[in-house]
């Protein structure tokens, strides 16, 4: 019997850091775990092919953070044409790095004749005025067309916010064509699943002098302080002002609450500055951590934070909030009411939502959580709840339906 055929593009895969990547590769595996032949395209620090359990992996080589829209374009060119010299792939699946990949994989299923998914993370070139990127009106007019073209040819286009699919839906594609699928969090935190996994490696770091960056050991001794977490990227689209602000406020009250920020990213160093610059002894930086401690270091958080630009609501969905869930921990979303992140939070009671630029409000529901009880243990019976809806298998199983779904006409067997 045949077996079906999937290739996934995206530019980030691990051991390169990304959201993107980390589901992609566990989505990839789970595929391959159900007899599916898998192939991701992706970037590397020098062109190669290797394997990944039983995952193929196709690497064009690539920075790991292109420094601007020339070098997003010439990976977008190699992905393409690496794509085009592979055999014929079942199905394509294009995700949003880089962006308009999208169009990428119009043109590797048209000329293979295979079916098309675009998994669209980052709506693109929508998102882009949000991230600080400004084009001329006629070109991102161009860009706009070919992104929509090329997702109204696809079987599918998956998304992981309803924000987002409803956004999409009023731009002429049919809502019988966009479905949405939840992102999940990391299998480390998901029953000690990533104790096996080996691909989930430490990242070396070296902080600047007197930047506030401590090691997890050196957190660990010191006294119980309720802490409030931000683990992950820091981005452009993912305002901290209003996190520093309400750390000011708290911090000249001299409470007991601390900030921890874990990972990197480009507001990672004006982070630093601020602390120094504004005497925030409340606030910690935190390199990223192995697998072995993602759990001990999310569980450590009491409160979790996320924040997203009002202006990206629709074109983008946080994948922080997945992380809290899986360990059960109330969340603050810094962002728009009118999105998935604030959604989730607000059917399932698992924390509050605050807009940007409010650091009174956000100091004050900060010290609701520290000083009521009730309030603390409502919120995370609430994230516990959520927890057991928004699990890997059950993403895992919705994708392997949409697939099969857009397959299964070519095996279709004479009776």
């Amino acid at each position: 019997m045949r077996r079906p055929s999937i290739l996934f593009m995206n530019r980030v895969y691990p051991p390169v850091r990304g959201a993107t990547g980390r589901v992609l590769q566990e989505l990839a595996q789970s595929f391959a775990q159900e007899g599916w032949h898998v192939t991701v395209v992706t970037t590397g620090k020098t062109a190669r092919k290797e394997l990944d359990g039983s995952v193929r992996v196709v690497r064009v080589k690539g920075p790991e953070k292109p420094s601007n829209v020339f070098a997003y374009f010439w990976i977008w060119v190699k992905m393409l044409v690496t794509a085009l010299r592979l055999k014929h792939r079942h199905l394509i699946v294009t995700m949003s790095d880089p962006p308009l990949v999208v169009v990428a994989g119009q043109i590797v299923a048209r000329v293979k004749k295979s079916r098309h998914i675009n998994w669209c993370h980052d709506l693109y070139p929508d998102v882009m005025p949000s991230l600080d990127y400004k084009l001329p009106g006629f070109v991102m007019d161009a860009l706009h067309g070919l992104s929509r073209r090329a997702m109204k040819s696809c079987e599918k286009v998956i998304v992981p916010g309803r924000c987002m699919a409803r956004h999409l839906s009023m731009e002429d594609l049919s809502p019988r064509q966009v479905t949405m699928i939840p992102n999940w969090p990391d299998l480390a935190l998901v029953s000690g699943a990533g104790a096996a996994n080996t691909n989930k490696v430490a990242y070396p770091f070296h902080p600047p002098p007197d930047s506030g960056v401590r090691s997890y050991d050196e957190l660990l001794k010191e006294g119980q302080r309720f802490r409030v977490l931000y683990a992950g990227n820091i981005g452009r689209a993912h305002p901290i002002d209003t996190i520093l602000d309400a750390a000011e406020i708290l911090e000249r009250e001299k409470s007991d609450i601390e900030f921890v920020f874990v990972g990197d990213g480009k507001r990672f160093d004006y982070i630093a500055q601020q602390r120094t610059e504004r005497g925030l002894d409340n606030i910690r930086l935190l390199p990223w951590q192995p697998s072995g401690r993602l759990r001990e270091m999310m569980e450590s958080g009491d409160v979790h934070l996320v924040s997203m630009k009002e202006e990206a609501a629709g074109f983008l969905v946080p994948s922080k909030l997945y992380a809290a869930l899986a360990v059960a921990r109330p969340c603050i979303f810094i962002g728009p009411a009118q999105c998935e992140t604030a959604k989730v939070i607000n059917d399932f009671h698992l924390g509050s939502v605050i807009a940007p630029g409010q650091a009174k409000e956000l100091a004050a529901t900060i010290r609701d959580y520290r000083m009521s009880c009730e309030v603390w243990f409502s919120a995370q019976g609430g994230a516990a709840h959520a927890r057991d809806v928004f699990t890997p298998n059950a993403s895992f199983e919705a994708w392997k339906e949409r697939a099969w779904d857009a397959v299964h006409d070519d095996f279709k067997v004479a009776s």
